[in-house]
């Protein structure tokens, strides 16, 4: 009697662990410590009575982080997963509203930080060498491309790219905190309040702050692929927005020694003006080129962690299944591909309407902070609804810090839609072009 022989299925590449805490801070440190922190330090200084609040609302981001780490901590650790926020959204409310999420990181949040990374990158290499009358979307349309190569290429050629652009990152921000602190000094009669003219709006300030310290949250999406992740993603948290707030707070003091609060809140280009002020143009010059460094490495962050949510979608919902194939070089080549593909699209639309960075920021910012507040009402839902589920670690003085949580994403939502423009109003319709496609989606 003839023996039916059932096909195997070939084998299903899942994540690995094969990211070392290392690799996971340099990651997440690369992607918050981006561009703000040499635009926003103007907007805050503007917005403070004098040096000390302005210091007291930095010092108030980094708590305010703090917190959310807090909540992130016992997410990530009581759910492993590469899709992050997605899962997490999933477990609490259902796959209808994860969908949206995914969807949302697809096509307006992840890609659209992308986008407007990329542009700040070809702003200032533009500076250096100019390809036209679209020099920055060209320059950022060829990071956008590079970056994504070299992710695809493999998990060890996008994290040792990340580490490297870190470390030069570092490197480049202590010198300007050392130039600042001691060798630049701003006039007496400048460094302790702006001008009595002037109104100062604190509230306006810690939108800015938080906005700056925004993107410590994409170490949810690494949970999978960190080694030993419920030992160690709440050591990765909390050090990481440790490490960014004495950053944040090092490098404002140098601004206040080196220019003085009025002449900071007055400043474009609050480093530039620093590093000119001590060293001449060629303290400009290297500045300007930090600054693109850091745009390259919040960017390389952006497209590694972004990735991870496009291959959850493929994973649990079968007509976008080729987005959720892992490769042998443990990463997401179809997600990856997909995301490089919209994002170049949103340089193009930013080139056309000529304004690439403002343009970003307003499309991103209203979607961004909505679901950033369900994930904390999700961690209220999932500890109520899965009281058995094992937490390695667990927020403390629950419900408060939670709520806490929840009542700061959702002051920053707020502000976010009275402070973006038509370009926020576009987001919003792009996320819901993905109801008819969930519909669609239903089997």
């Amino acid at each position: 009697m003839a023996i039916k022989i059932t096909p195997s299925k070939p084998e299903q590449l899942i994540p690995k662990p094969t990211l070392s805490t290392i690799d996971a801070v340099a990651l997440i440190i690369g992607m918050v410590v981006g561009v703000g922190i040499f635009e926003t330090p103007a907007l805050v200084a503007a917005n403070a009575a004098n040096g000390q609040i302005a210091m007291l609302a930095w010092l108030l981001g980094g708590v305010m982080s703090f917190v959310g780490a807090l909540c992130y901590g016992e997410l990530s650790t009581a759910y492993p997963d590469a899709g992050g926020t997605y899962y997490y959204l999933q477990r609490a409310f259902g796959k209808n509203l994860s969908f949206l999420f995914a969807w949302a990181r697809m096509t307006v949040i992840q890609t659209g930080s992308i986008a407007l990374l990329a542009f700040v990158f070809g702003d200032y290499a533009s500076q250096l060498l100019r390809l036209g009358e679209y020099s920055s979307a060209i320059y950022a349309s060829i990071a956008i491309a590079l970056l994504t190569i070299l992710n695809v290429l493999g998990i060890q050629q996008g994290k040792w790219t990340q580490n490297l652009l870190t470390l030069a990152k570092i490197l480049g921000l202590l010198l300007v905190i050392t130039v600042g602190i001691f060798l630049a000094t701003a006039q007496p009669s400048v460094t302790t309040t702006t001008p009595t003219t002037q109104t100062t709006t604190f509230g306006l300030a810690m939108v800015f702050v938080l906005l700056t310290y925004g993107g410590w949250n994409e170490a949810a999406y690494l949970s999978a692929e960190v080694s030993d992740s419920q030992r160690n993603m709440v050591k990765i948290l909390l050090g990481t927005i440790a490490i960014i707030t004495a950053i944040y707070l090092l490098i404002n003091l140098a601004y206040l020694h080196g220019l003085g609060l009025a002449v900071m809140a007055k400043s474009e280009a609050p480093a530039a003006e620093l590093m000119r002020l001590a060293l001449g143009e060629t303290g400009a010059k290297f500045v300007s080129t930090l600054i693109a460094v850091s745009a390259l490495g919040a960017a390389n962050a952006t497209i590694f962690t972004g990735a991870r949510t496009n291959y959850a979608l493929g994973r649990d919902f079968p007509k976008f299944a080729f987005l959720g194939r892992w490769s042998h070089q443990n990463t997401p080549v179809n997600a990856l591909m997909v995301q490089a593909g919209i994002a170049i699209l949103l340089v193009i639309i930013g080139a056309i309407r000529r304004q690439g960075f403002e343009t970003m920021v307003e499309y991103t910012a209203p979607v961004f902070w909505f679901f950033f507040l369900l994930s904390g009402i999700a961690l209220l839902v999932l500890r109520y609804r899965e009281p058995n589920i094992p937490r390695p670690f667990k927020v403390p003085i629950y419900p408060i810090i939670p709520l806490l949580f929840c009542a700061t994403c959702g002051y920053l939502l707020y502000s976010s839609i009275n402070y973006t423009g038509i370009g926020g109003s576009i987001g919003v319709i792009v996320l819901l072009t993905g109801i008819p496609i969930l519909i669609f989606n239903r089997e």
